[in-house]
């Protein structure tokens, strides 16, 4: 009995977790280092998504908020305007298609 409990609730947990959506590329990469920055910062996620927040900050300055899609999507490309050199993270927020919260953020560096 307790076998099948354990199982059940092992079924449930990894049900929850696959129902996640989690970034599953960025451009730049994670801890990349670009000459010069890109137009666009491409975030692809492994499931649908609606992005509700994105931050871009660069060397502790001041963060530029970018206003996001409001419809779900596996790939979202925001548009990036005159940014120069330095070290940016960029965070996201969004909402899972099984309406949980989802929030992530990675780093580059722009020489």
């Amino acid at each position: 009995m307790k076998r099948i409990l354990l199982a059940s609730l092992l079924l449930v947990l990894a049900a929850g977790a696959l129902a996640h959506s989690r970034l599953g590329a960025s451009i730049p990469a994670d801890g990349a280092v670009l000459a010069e920055m890109p137009a666009e910062i491409v975030l692809t996620f492994s499931k649908r998504l609606r992005l509700t927040r994105v931050r871009i900050t660069r060397d502790g300055g001041k963060a530029v908020d970018l206003k996001a899609a409001k419809s779900f999507h596996t790939r979202f490309a925001i548009p990036v305007k005159g940014a120069g050199n330095g070290a940016y993270r960029v965070e996201w927020r969004g909402l899972a298609a099984d309406g949980h919260a989802m929030r992530g953020a990675f780093s580059f560096r722009v020489k």
